[in-house]
């Protein structure tokens, strides 16, 4: 793998949109109610808790960047099928270039991303490594108070979506 000087990196980031995974694990209590896995991160607006993923790697394919992002941050895999197709598309702006006319996005000060977003369930047990300092499920409707900004409305957008 081939990777770009981050002052290179950097000057991608401002000029053009990033193609990004994002994904939410769901699991059932035994109760049947939803929730979600969320991460602990470090971010441009603190401690937040916010769903999962980052940018496609250059020859990877989509499913395989959600199976890295999953081994990377947590040491799951994810039962998913090779050709599995989004659940959302969801955009993320920085404030100085997010749109106004009511499209639907996420603040990202740092890059202009595509999302291709997906409701995934994990093979395995959770265990925080790299940009997650914690991990932890969250019933749909009492999501964490400090949430990455347009993380929650994504979860939404996913979980809504889903059958049951």
């Amino acid at each position: 793998m081939t990777f770009l000087p981050d002052d290179l990196y950097a000057q991608i980031e401002q000029s053009m949109p990033i193609a990004c995974v994002d994904f939410v694990p769901v699991r059932m209590t035994p109760e049947g109610k939803t929730e979600v896995g969320l991460i602990l991160r470090d971010s441009p607006f603190g401690e937040v808790w916010c769903h999962l993923g980052g940018r496609v790697n250059r020859g990877e394919t989509i499913v395989q960047a959600l199976r890295r992002h999953a081994r990377d941050t947590l040491d799951v895999d994810l039962a998913i099928e090779p050709n599995a197709q989004p659940d959302y598309v969801y955009e993320w702006f920085p404030p100085d270039i997010a749109p106004t006319d009511g499209t639907t996005h996420g603040d990202d000060p740092r890059k202009h991303a595509i999302g291709l977003s997906y409701v995934v369930e994990l093979t395995g047990t959770p265990a925080p490594r790299n940009e997650a300092l914690d991990f932890a499920w969250f019933p749909i409707d009492r999501l964490a108070a400090s949430m990455w900004p347009g993380s929650d409305q994504l979860i939404h957008l996913l979980v809504n979506q889903q059958p049951g």
